[in-house]
Formats: C-alpha cells, structure tokens, sequence
C-alpha cells in the first residue's frame, strides 16, 4: 500500500491514445448539446423579452424585430460548431493527420535516400587498402525503414 514501488499502466499506448480520442470526442459532443440547450433557452428568452416584455418595440433593423437577428446570428454560430463537431472532425480528425504525416515522413525519408545516393555517386569515398580503415562501411539508409541501413 505504501511501497516506494509503483505498478506501471497496464493499458499500452495505443489503448490509451484510442481512450484519449474518444474521450475527446464525447466532450465535442457534450459541448456541443450544452450549446443547443442554452441556443434554445436564449432564443425563448428573447422573444418572450422582445414580444411579451415589450422591450425595444420600436427596435426593428431592416424591418425585423430585433431578437429575430439576435436569433438568426446565434443560429448561425450554433451551424458553424455543428458542422465543426461532426464534419470538419470527422473528416480532419486524428485518423486523417496520422495518415498524412505518415505519408510526408515517408517523402521525406525517400528524398533523403536521393540526396544520400546522389552525394555517394558525386563524392565517393576513396579506396582504402589499410585493414584498420576498412572496419566501418559507408551505411545506406532505406527510406522505408530508416533505423535499419541496407548494408546491416
């Protein structure tokens, strides 16, 4: 109970990572309810302020009364944290920036494989006939697996 010996986390990272992004993703959900919640609320408290209070009567930009403005620009703030929550996300979400970075780690991994052939075809390195230089070969690097060389 009081041991200086701690147990380490049983869930591996991956497990966790996935656990993280759910989490994550219910509080986007979360959120976003409180906002329709509060949207509705606010909007039957305008109308009930404007209409049934009398307040600003006489207000009426364009010819509208004024809560009907107020209403349409919170709907319109409500539309854009919908299509954040469930469009946006959905397409750009942590699946789509691993894919991607995947895939510009791998160009960038083949064109330093490029620049290393194109340095050895340019620059080679002189013939060496003394055994205490010949220990250590020039190492290739495989794009694909960078920390394995090809001549291991």
């Amino acid at each position: 109970m009081f041991s200086k010996k701690k147990n380490p986390s049983k869930i591996d990272y991956e497990q966790r990572e996935l656990y993280e992004n759910a989490r994550k993703r219910a509080t986007q959900k979360k959120r976003l309810f409180q906002h329709f919640v509060f949207f509705l609320i606010g909007a039957v408290f305008l109308i009930i302020l404007n209409v049934i209070i009398g307040y600003q009567e006489d207000f009426k930009p364009l010819g509208y009364n004024w809560f009907v403005w107020a209403v349409l620009l919170w709907t319109l703030l409500f539309l854009i944290h919908l299509f954040n929550v469930f469009i946006v996300n959905s397409f750009m979400g942590k699946e789509w920036e691993a894919k991607h970075v995947d895939r510009l780690v791998k160009k960038q991994k083949e064109k330093i494989a490029r620049l290393q052939e194109k340095v050895e075809r340019e620059h080679p390195l002189p013939n060496r006939n003394f055994e205490k230089d010949t220990q250590d070969p020039v190492k290739r690097i495989d794009p694909d697996h960078p920390e394995k060389p090809l001549n291991s």
